[in-house]
């Protein structure tokens, strides 16, 4: 409850709104050994969210591959200080109606015959609806006959008792009982009042069962229609390219797929019918008022200018009040998303309070931003029932005088009175809806703008694909910018023989995790090329690029299922418990997991619950052990491990990366010594190139990086 002059009073939340705060499960890359990752972000200060988290199947390694670009290096946002930074949503536009309106009535196209089956039941069943009252009216007009007839004599005819009448100069009631159908003498016929009675009963039952069925038809219709724009919507962000996740809030993208999703649904399910209903409702009733009396129908419609007009300019100023309700809603949804994912950090740090005053500003807005919408929109229904009431005045009024000149019946007054009612009714209904309508235009307009949103360039139509994949990757000149003023990556050529381990340093930001996200075609390169065996991968299509590369993420996400299931996550095809087993085996998860009371079925959710995060990061590697990859992507694979653990993932790699071309992005140079090439980057440029043994004989760039991670001088090591 709202207090006075829209005052929220203490503890009330939203007006209508239900932020959702769940992370959602996000849809897995297409690709062999690779985890969707979920929560922080390579380059998310202190592990929170970053903006535009992972969803669809082109966004699976949207945060754990890749470093985040910063203000300097790209969209997105920019690291902040710590968990008090959150995202905010996109700019707000005016809501184009019309429009939006058009494009969702042409989601309805597909539905025609179920729609054209949904009209005839409501035309059935307000056709029988609207002759209720005409019927009624001859039951009233029977039991006014009735009580006439019995204050007459008997023995005389109606005719002799008009004439009597006006020789006493009662001419009023003369002509009030030369109009309906009376017996003098005879009372109330009960009998053929009751016939009426069951007649209308009748008729109404009828029409109840013809709603029901146009009822269920509607809803079919609506659920057909929302199902495919959950489909078009899932299958939608799996086309995406990666940075529009890097630009859009994941708060924001779960807001628009289930919030706006089921508004819509909402709408459509109270508007469709009703809107059919009242518009028949409103032809039938205006046809019988016209049948009775032509001169009270045109009173009837005197107001309807009025009520247009008081509709339209209500409508109007609710508008944009819809749409920065559902604006502020998503930005909502990514505060409480963030804020969630990062709850230990928050608590870690202390920054409960300023996570909670983030919290209440937002949620201030959403209930300032819902209270305008709702109120403006609400005011709709009072002014349309006081206009009617006026209308109701009118024709009583004048309907007294028609009946006591004796040009209509008093049951006919009756039945247009009822009439009016009707006809006031759905007019009402249709205005109160106009709040639905902006609610769920607003919905449907950010629904279309994901739907709108600038596709990954498709795959060739006659892709190539080399005759074996041996390993081999080439880097020919390759330049990569987010923006076009700020290259990332210029003019890099690198080769990488099949079978050699290439591990990747520097400082963040110098473009490490972009260049395997350029090999893995998560973005596109904008000068040169990079060829996988001789064969250009941007001529190749990514699920055969990416079936040929198996990847372990610094985030060691899991699915909700058994550690069985996201070993074999790993394989395209179908595998053996024996496979599974055996891979666990190499990266040795199988001695921990024997330990479990349910073995390979014990049950994860999509955090890992249960098992350590070194036990997580094993079950991870097991999963690209099971994809025997031609190419291996490690993105800091041991950095949530123990030394032990750590000993024992390295022997596992070792096994694993025999015969395949492995690049390692790792910051502890410990882990590297081995690699058979190490390339030190800054800036988007190969700034050193060598073995461990040579790079710290030259005493450049990464001598220092050795020197600075191990404390000690070089010539001590």
């Amino acid at each position: 409850m709202t207090g006075p002059n829209g005052s929220r009073p203490n503890g009330s939340g939203p007006n209508g709104t239900s932020p959702d705060g769940g992370g959602g499960a996000a849809v897995p890359g297409a690709m062999a050994g690779a985890e969707a990752p979920g929560g922080a972000g390579v380059g998310t200060p202190d592990g929170l969210a970053a903006p535009g988290g992972p969803t669809g199947a082109d966004s699976g390694v949207a945060t754990a591959v890749g470093e985040r670009p910063s203000a300097a290096r790209g969209p997105g946002g920019a690291p902040g200080p710590g968990p008090a930074r959150f995202m905010s949503g996109p700019g707000e536009k005016a809501l184009d109606f019309k429009s939006s309106s058009r494009r969702l009535l042409a989601t309805l196209r597909p539905e025609r015959p179920l729609m054209g089956l949904g009209l005839a039941l409501a035309a059935a069943s307000v056709a029988l609806s609207v002759t209720g009252p005409k019927i009624l009216g001859h039951a009233t007009d029977l039991i006014f006959a009735g009580v006439i007839g019995r204050s007459l004599p008997s023995g005389v005819t109606k005719d002799q008792a008009v004439e009597a009448l006006r020789d006493r100069g009662e001419n009023t009631m003369a002509d009030l009982i030369s109009h309906i159908d009376v017996v003098p003498g005879q009372g109330i016929d009960f009998d053929a009042v009751g016939r009426v009675l069951l007649f209308v009963l009748g008729i109404y039952l009828v029409a109840s069962l013809f709603a029901l069925l146009q009822g269920r038809v509607t809803t079919t219709i609506v659920q057909r229609v929302v199902y495919r724009l959950r489909e078009d919507t899932q299958s939608k962000l799996a086309r995406l390219p990666l940075n529009y996740f890097d630009r859009q809030p994941r708060g924001e993208i779960l807001s628009r797929v289930t919030n706006d999703i089921d508004n819509l649904a909402q709408t459509l399910q109270q508007t469709l019918s009703q809107v059919i209903i009242s518009l028949f409702t409103i032809v039938g009733v205006l046809s019988l008022m016209f049948w009775i009396s032509p001169l009270l129908a045109l009173i009837a419609l005197v107001t309807i200018p009025l009520s247009t007009w008081v509709a339209g300019v209500i409508g109007k100023r609710a508008r944009p009040q819809f749409i920065g309700q559902w604006s502020t809603t998503g930005k909502l949804n990514g505060h409480v998303e963030e804020a969630f994912t990062g709850h230990a950090l928050v608590k870690a740090f202390g920054r409960q309070d300023e996570t909670r005053q983030v919290f209440q500003a937002q949620n201030e807005a959403l209930y300032q931003s819902s209270y305008r919408a709702q109120f403006i929109s609400g005011l709709i229904q009072p002014a349309m029932m006081f206009i009617g009431n006026v209308n109701y005045v009118l024709v009583a009024v004048v309907g007294a005088l028609r009946v006591a000149s004796g040009a209509l019946t008093l049951g006919e007054v009756q039945a247009f009175i009822q009439y009016s009612r009707q006809f006031s009714q759905p007019l009402t209904q249709v205005a109160s809806m106009a709040n639905l309508l902006q609610s769920g235009v607003a919905s449907a307009e950010r629904v279309f703008a994901l739907l709108d949103a600038h596709e990954q360039d498709p795959d060739p139509e006659t892709p190539s694909t080399p005759e074996r994949v041996r390993g081999r990757v080439e880097f020919e000149h390759v330049s990569f910018r987010y923006v076009p003023d700020k290259p990332l990556i210029d003019d890099l050529s690198l080769s990488v023989d099949p079978g050699q381990t290439v591990a990747i340093v520097g400082p963040t930001g110098a473009g490490k995790t972009t260049l395997v996200n350029l090999l893995m075609r998560f973005y596109e390169v904008t000068g040169g090329r990079i060829t996988l065996d001789g064969v250009d991968i941007a001529s190749m299509s990514r699920a055969d690029l990416r079936a040929a590369t198996g990847m372990v993420l610094q985030d060691a996400w899991l699915f909700g299922g058994t550690i069985a299931d996201n070993i074999a996550y790993g394989s395209r095809r179908d595998v053996t418990q024996a496979e599974i087993e055996e891979a666990a085996v190499a990266t040795h998860v199988d001695h921990f997991v024997r330990t479990l009371p349910d073995g390979y079925d014990t049950v994860l959710d999509e955090e890992g619950s249960g098992v350590s995060a070194g036990e997580r990061q094993l079950i991870t590697i097991a999963r690209a052990f099971l994809a025997e990859p031609a190419i291996l992507i490690l993105d800091e694979a041991t950095s949530s491990v123990d030394t032990r653990t750590e000993l024992l993932i390295q022997q596992a790699m070792s096994s694993l990366r025999q015969g395949r071309t492995s690049f390692v992005i790792a910051h502890r140079l410990s882990t590297i010594r081995d690699a058979d090439l190490i390339l030190v980057m800054e800036n988007g440029s190969i700034v050193e190139q060598g073995t461990h043994t040579d790079l710290l004989a030259a005493d450049g760039a990464y001598a220092r990086l050795y020197s600075a991670q191990f404390a000690q001088p070089v010539a001590d090591v």
